[in-house]
């Protein structure tokens, strides 16, 4: 038995049914859908072989790499079965994305309908299990990290009630080692430790993954060169992996779980291998050339609509590729305002090479390429940003109307203090302006307009697609009618 247990809650230890984007059906409340058909549909099971899970999230499997280079007895389980390891263990290292709900996609659902998000609620389950109290009596040690590391800093109370003896905010790498030897060994560990900025590591400094991660996903860098204020991201410097890095990483998720799907997973794929906001052309060809050679299917995790609006062809023949092999593929970008005087404020690299003032064209333009593509984007808007005005929410608006016939999701966020405005006050649903509740109402409307075109376009051909497509359809149809009422209620 391995004396590092590494585990997640239920939320995280899922493969979503095989499309990472179902996975933000987490950041909701239990709601109007019987809560075992919610949990089916958006966060299912992850399959196990003996209590270890047959894949991991990427960002476990990157910490369980790197400690077993340093050569710790260190082993990935399922928080189902935790029970079948934990009596030998001597730490146990969470990975932590939301834990308490505080992000901008649930906090905004928690805000409106008043009730605790799925993965705060798991979370807590997760460390409320009668295994982890009883290991906790003997010894145990509890170190957290992951991307939600910040928001213990909110919930200080729960480190102690909880029996966590560390959270680890930041690149780790560099540091597990340190941590872990010290927790192995008894020693009084920081209560929060805080990566400082010669810590984090260099590309050669961080190690592949050696068991395969959650529908391909794998890294191609790390950063981002916008700066916006609003992103945590824009604090780490930019990094890109090699091509044959990622190939690497690539071969262990096909070998190992047969997964010939990728997502290759970066801050905006389009700039790969770049070093500024302008795509680089025959790195970013070379990579998903060799990357097709091995994968059946490509989506990207984040895209920046600014790289895909400055150069058309290339992102023309960057679908071409993908789509010789899959019917279309998905991104998350961010949108987050209609207005070029906002963008100007918080977000003014986040046109370049454009200028900050044609922000609005820019999103038109990269949306516009999308559709026609067939890269089906998750866009995001961000409600309550410090300086709007009712002039930059009837932009967002004019937007909204001219994005109608893009194929896309679009969900509006609660604005959460995070980067260069961690200091600001959060937006709450009491501050909500009638323009506010309009634009709400104006991107529920949008997004089920476009709902059964993407499940059907997603189910096609997949031989389980009747069951759930039929469940999506029928939340979807729910979903609408509550929405409906609610726009009544706001109308009083």
């Amino acid at each position: 038995m391995a004396e590092i247990l590494l585990t997640s809650d239920r939320t995280l230890m899922s493969d979503y049914h095989k499309n990472e984007f179902l996975g933000f059906g987490t950041c909701a409340p239990p709601n109007f859908v019987p809560e075992w058909l919610f949990t089916y549909l958006f966060f299912p099971h992850m399959k196990t072989k003996g209590g270890i899970p047959k894949t991991a999230p990427y960002g476990l499997r990157k910490v369980e790499a790197q400690l077993l280079k340093e050569g710790f007895n260190v082993a990935t389980v399922s928080p189902r079965y935790l029970h079948r390891f934990i009596g030998k263990a001597k730490v146990l290292g969470i990975h932590v994305m939301d834990p308490f709900g505080l992000g901008p996609a649930s906090s905004t659902l928690a805000s409106i309908l008043k009730k605790e998000p799925y993965l705060a609620k798991h979370f807590k389950k997760l460390l409320g299990l009668r295994e982890i109290l009883e290991a906790k009596k003997h010894g145990l040690k509890i170190i957290v990290g992951g991307p939600g590391a910040w928001q213990f800093k909110y919930r200080p109370d729960f480190v102690d009630k909880s029996g966590i003896d560390c959270v680890v905010e930041g690149e780790s790498e560099k540091i597990l080692a340190t941590l872990f030897r010290s927790a192995l060994n008894g020693e009084q560990l920081p209560k929060h430790y805080d990566v400082n900025i010669k810590d984090v590591p260099q590309t050669f400094e961080i190690p592949d993954i050696v068991n395969p991660s959650i529908n391909g996903l794998v890294e191609i860098g790390r950063g981002c060169c916008r700066g916006c204020e609003f992103c945590n991201v824009t604090t780490r410097p930019l990094r890109w992996y090699p091509v044959e890095k990622i190939l690497r990483e690539i071969d262990v998720n096909i070998k190992l779980s047969k997964n010939h799907g990728v997502c290759l997973h970066g801050e905006d794929v389009m700039l790969y291998g770049s070093s500024n906001v302008m795509p680089h052309e025959e790195k970013l060809l070379q990579l998903h050339r060799e990357v097709l050679k091995k994968a059946d299917s490509i989506s990207w995790s984040h895209c920046s609509l600014a790289a895909v609006a400055a150069k058309p062809k290339l992102f023309a023949q960057l679908s071409e590729m993908i789509l010789s092999k899959q019917r279309w593929w998905g991104a998350e970008i961010g949108i987050e305002t209609g207005s070029a005087e906002l963008a100007k404020k918080i977000m003014p690299a986040k046109a370049r090479p454009f200028k900050a003032e044609e922000w609005p064209e820019v999103v038109k333009q990269g949306m516009g390429l999308m559709h026609d593509h067939f890269l089906a984007p998750a866009g995001t808007l961000i409600v309550g940003l410090p300086e709007e005005r009712e002039e930059d929410l009837l932009k967002t608006m004019e937007l909204m109307d001219d994005l109608k016939d893009c194929r896309s999701l679009i969900v509006p966020l609660f604005f959460v203090p995070l980067g260069k405005l961690k200091s600001e006050d959060w937006f709450k649903k009491a501050q909500l302006t009638e323009l506010h509740k309009q634009l709400l109402i104006k991107c529920a409307e949008h997004d089920f307009r476009w709902a059964g075109n993407l499940m059907d376009i997603t189910f096609t051909d997949k031989w389980y697609s009747p069951a759930l497509k039929g469940g999506y359809k029928f939340f979807t149809w729910i979903a609408k009618r509550k929405t409906r009422q609610q726009v009544k209620e706001f109308h009083g």
